[in-house]
């Protein structure tokens, strides 16, 4: 049997060595971040992504024996464990072959089949499906086992009783199900009735039928919801005759008097017994698949949308739009400190939008606000001509729609309640929205994942499965971009690797009572976070006010001296660094030669070349290389659109079936798959991601459904 970590190396095709030192690192108590940073040499420079589907994998993987060795105990506890079955369940790549293995040793509820052996007709049956040529018939052998006080009153009795052990043998054959699976998953489709008249969402799937193959991920989901709710009825057709005769092909012997009773227990095991499991088996193996790509899809969205460019260094106005409780307004000042808040009602009437208007004026130049974040709930059309007017009359101002899903999830949570504790929770919302157009990674950080809302079907997902996903993806981008250890919330912090909860909060607290950290070592004395928190979490952690330059670089700690070293070698001095006077270094490092300065310094190429991109944009945020977001100073309606205009859009949403694009009118529009490129793309994330500033055409625009169809490739 393969070990663990060759499958991985095949499956990944990566060099086992590598896969060992990844696998000794995690056991390790090593988060996968500080991995795919700082411990490049070990693992051949596997990036995050890789590392995660390798974790995912290993955990299967070592379930997968720990199950083994259950099973084989199990059967070996009833004395049926033999060298042949041990080395099948050894060799069995998934759970479901295992399982399969097992199924006959399971222990049952009473069946047909226990029920005739306990009337001890366990013989006849095993004469029966030996199906000897020189058997005598069926009939005859079962007088013998005609018993009244066992309950087999007659030989028929006896030819049903026996029928029903063959046919539970048949459905408990592990190569039988292995050879029906593909014929199976090949032949079969999925078939939806209604289960009302009524109308609904669901219409679509009234009458459906699609071949398992060519179902999509959206389509199971949301065929599985109208089944919970009442509305659907789907049940899986399958290719039944070729499957009988794929079973019959394997059991029956010709030439024997008990061919036509074996034939028929065969049918009966296929219809009784083997289809409805097999049926529950692929409907499993369909939303897994959904669920899987559902999930995958979230976490593709999630992490461009974090990583979504800041709009830093301004003070900002944040509207959270509404009817009857009124536009609730804050003002934040570059650092997201709030400095004002208020309620206006530009709904109520012209008097009262003129008031709101007034108000807001003054906000405006009492603080020096530069940028408008309106949130995208109720009443934003409205919140969005007024503040247009506002700009109209006052200048010097832009706006931006920033997308409220989770706000109010936040503004209502124990953490807002703890941040701001003299706010009501309509006000919190205000200050989440201003701060989402300041900084989308340090506030989204603060709501659950599932609440961000750029996935399909969140809600349906095993809860679970969703949050490591992304809880990883999270974890990923805050360590990409870096956290500043002076100014982080405990929310940012706590998803820092290395971080927990109550080390965040630690960390907080110590710099309420002591002040500014001036250097990541002073970490060291925050309570509860030892040596190897320090050594996952100080790289990803930023001190602008440290005397030493590296300490506002993502070089970790461990490589100091070997930075130092770099720099001194190639005729520089840290002043330098911090100065941004290294323009030469990539020069002066290729006539010294990688090799050589690699050598010089004790540190891998890998890590050398990280150290070199860091010293050359200490400080530097990955997310300024990104093009900035589309601010804009005035309204577009949903009535303004026709065909054949060219906008430019932000995408706000990947789905299966297409791409969503805020084109600043209030309703996203849909660029469908097949209007997403020029060339084939199997998945619209081939092309496009969240956050993406696109060209588009509109194609159509139906005002009464809200509908508007866009497109890439023609723009």
């Amino acid at each position: 049997m393969q070990s663990i970590s060759a499958i991985l190396a095949a499956e990944l095709k990566k060099p086992q060595p590598h896969v060992d030192a990844v696998i000794a690192l995690m056991d390790e108590g090593n988060t996968i971040p500080f991995i795919a940073r700082y411990r490049k040499e070990q693992h051949g420079a596997m990036d995050d992504t890789t590392l995660r589907t390798l974790a995912e994998r290993l955990q299967y993987l070592r379930s997968l024996q720990a199950r083994r060795e259950e099973v084989m105990r199990a059967i070996e506890n009833q004395g049926k464990l033999t060298e042949e079955l041990s080395l099948a369940i050894n060799e069995a790549a998934t759970l479901a072959e295992v399982e399969d293995l097992y199924r006959p040793y399971k222990q049952k509820r009473r069946t047909r089949a226990t029920i005739a052996r306990e009337k001890g007709l366990a013989p006849l049956a095993e004469t029966l499906l030996a199906q000897a040529r020189d058997l005598p018939a069926p009939e005859v052998l079962a007088e013998d086992y005609v018993n009244l006080e066992l309950g087999v009153e007659s030989a028929e009795d006896a030819l049903a009783g026996a029928s029903d052990i063959i046919a539970e043998q048949i459905s408990d054959d592990a190569d039988i199900r292995r050879a029906l699976r593909p014929l199976l998953r090949r032949g079969s489709q999925l078939r939806v009735k209604a289960a009302t008249e009524e109308d609904s969402v669901y219409r679509l799937y009234y009458d459906f039928a699609q071949p398992l193959g060519r179902l999509a991920g959206h389509q199971i989901l949301a065929i599985n919801r109208g089944e919970r709710e009442g509305i659907l009825k789907p049940s899986v057709e399958q290719p039944e005759e070729e499957a009988r005769i794929t079973i019959r092909r394997r059991m029956l012997q010709p030439g024997s008097s008990a061919n036509a009773l074996v034939r028929a227990a065969c049918d009966d095991a296929y219809d009784r017994l083997i289809a409805p499991s097999m049926e529950r088996e692929l409907r499993s193996e369909l939303t897994d698949a959904a669920t899987e790509q559902a999930i995958a899809t979230f976490a593709l969205n999630l992490r461009p949308l974090l990583l979504q460019p800041p709009v830093k260094g301004h003070v900002t106005m944040g509207l959270d739009p509404g009817y009857r409780m009124g536009c609730k307004v804050a003002v934040v000042d570059a650092t997201g400190k709030v400095l004002d808040t208020a309620v206006v009602y530009p709904t109520y009437g012209e008097r009262q939008k003129e008031e709101a208007i007034a108000a807001l004026t003054k906000l405006v130049q009492r603080h020096g606000v530069t940028h408008i974040a309106i949130g995208n709930g109720t009443a934003s059309r409205e919140t969005e001509q007024m503040t247009v007017e506002l700009i109209r009359r006052v200048g010097g101002l832009s706006y931006m729609i920033v997308s409220e899903a989770g706000a109010s999830v936040y503004s209502a949570s124990p953490l807002a309640a703890e941040e701001f504790p003299d706010y009501d929770v309509n006000l919190r919302s205000a200050v989440s929205i201003a701060r989402r157009l300041q900084d989308p990674l340090a506030e989204l950080v603060k709501i659950d994942p599932k609440a961000i809302g750029v996935g399909q079907y969140q809600h349906d997902m095993p809860e679970k499965e969703l949050d490591a996903a992304l809880g990883g993806v999270v974890e990923d981008c805050v360590s990409a971009v870096g956290v500043d250890l002076n100014t982080a919330s405990p929310s940012l912090l706590r998803k820092v690797p290395g971080l927990t909860a109550a080390t965040a909060k630690n960390i907080v607290a110590y710099r309420e009572e002591h002040g500014a950290f001036r250097s990541r070592k002073e970490l060291l004395k925050v309570p509860k976070l030892g040596p190897k928190a320090y050594e996952q979490c100080a790289g990803f952690l930023r001190v602008p006010e440290s005397a030493l330059v590296l300490d506002n670089t993502a070089v970790h700690p461990e490589s100091y001296t070997a930075a130092e070293q770099l720099v001194t070698l190639c005729g520089y001095t840290l002043q330098d660094v911090a100065a941004g006077k290294l323009a030469e270094l990539p020069q002066r490092l290729a006539d010294i030669g990688e090799e050589a300065a690699s050598s010089a310094t004790g540190v891998g190429i890998p890590t050398l070349r990280d150290v070199v991109k860091e010293l050359m944009k200490p400080g530097r945020d990955p997310r300024d290389e990104l093009p900035p977001p589309i601010l804009r100073t005035d309204v577009l309606e949903m009535k303004n659109l026709q065909p054949g205009m060219k906008l430019t859009g932000t995408v706000r949403n990947v789905t299966d079936f297409g791409a969503f694009v805020d084109i600043g009118v209030h309703q996203d529009g849909l660029v469908h798959v097949s209007q997403i490129s020029k060339k084939f793309v199997r998945h619209p994330s081939e092309a496009v991601a969240v956050g993406d500033i696109v060209e588009v055409v509109v194609l159509d625009v139906d005002e009464k459904k809200k509908r508007i169809s866009l497109s890439i490739k023609q723009a």
